[in-house]
């Protein structure tokens, strides 16, 4: 088989591994922060050599790698596996983890084991959860005392999307609004080094900015916060359909690959593939030897 995707991306790079204060400082600074999804080697290396700042192994796996309907049955074994994939194509961008849901909502002690397992087993230097109401500050609140820092995560969470009314934008009324400000403060409060804000009205994230120490990472939620993230299989054209309203696509990988394998399944049934260049040769002689039978 071919050996495994070596990139001019896996050599050696002059930037240097994006760090907690490194992000904090590009905050300060305003220059804006990218982060992107990756489920796989491949993926991570691709990312490396965009220069990307943070990684995310999102729970989104569960649909755009795995096959699930959505991301409520990923299983932390999986997100495992997944996660360390992406750790072996890393160098500079920070590795965050996503926590799969029911693998910290039952107790502290549960959050900090299954924190732990990411940075452990899988080489994250972060871990995040969704939501910002008194369990998920809580155990964000026992996972930073624990030494491991925690992402946060506001407005559309899809783990609790049903709890939610479905996948739609939030804090469209003023009562939803505070209730979204109330959390990202609360997950700041809690120590939370950076909060995603996702599906929001983009003047509702910018009258909220002004109060946030914590770095701030939209998606859906207009151009006032930190950074942007987006998932990489959306970005690239690798999904069916349109997607949320905030998704751009700057490729269409999809509709290549299927031209690519629709093109290969085509020359083998023709037997135009493979031709003679990509075929190995024997000497006349070994032939003759061979055919001998010595």
């Amino acid at each position: 088989m071919s050996s495994r995707p070596r990139p001019e991306a896996e050599t050696a790079t002059t930037r240097s591994p994006v760090t907690l204060p490194g992000l904090a400082t590009m905050k300060r600074d305003g220059q804006k922060i990218v982060m992107v999804t990756a489920y796989d080697y491949p993926g991570a290396l691709a990312a490396e050599e965009a220069g990307v700042d943070l990684v995310l192994v999102g729970d989104s796996a569960a649909m755009t790698v795995l096959g699930y309907d959505g991301t409520v049955p990923v299983s932390v074994e999986e997100m495992l596996v997944l996660t360390k994939a992406v750790r072996r194509g890393l160098r500079t961008p920070l590795l965050v983890g996503d926590l799969p849901f029911g693998s910290y909502e039952v107790s502290d002690e549960q959050a900090v084991a299954t924190a732990f397992r990411f940075v452990k087993e899988a080489g994250c230097e972060a871990v995040k959860l969704e939501g910002g109401g008194p369990t998920s500050v809580a155990r964000a609140t026992a996972i930073v005392n624990a030494g491991i820092p925690v992402m946060g995560h506001v407005g559309l969470t899809p783990q609790t999307a049903t709890a939610l009314g479905g996948f739609k934008a939030q804090g469209r009324t003023a009562a939803a609004a505070h209730k979204v400000a109330a959390e990202a403060r609360a997950l700041q409060d809690a120590g939370c080094f950076a909060i995603v804000f996702e599906a929001i009205p983009a003047q509702l994230a910018e009258e909220i900015m002004p109060s946030m120490e914590a770095v701030v990472i939209g998606i859906g939620a207009g151009p006032a916060t930190d950074g942007q993230v987006l998932v990489f299989h959306d970005l690239l054209g690798m999904t069916s359909g349109g997607g949320a309203r905030f998704v751009k696509r700057y490729a269409e990988i999809g509709t290549q690959v299927v031209a690519g394998l629709s093109a290969y399944t085509a020359e083998v049934r023709d037997g135009s593939y493979p031709a003679p260049e990509h075929c190995y040769g024997i000497s006349d002689e070994e032939l003759a030897e061979f055919r001998s039978g010595r």
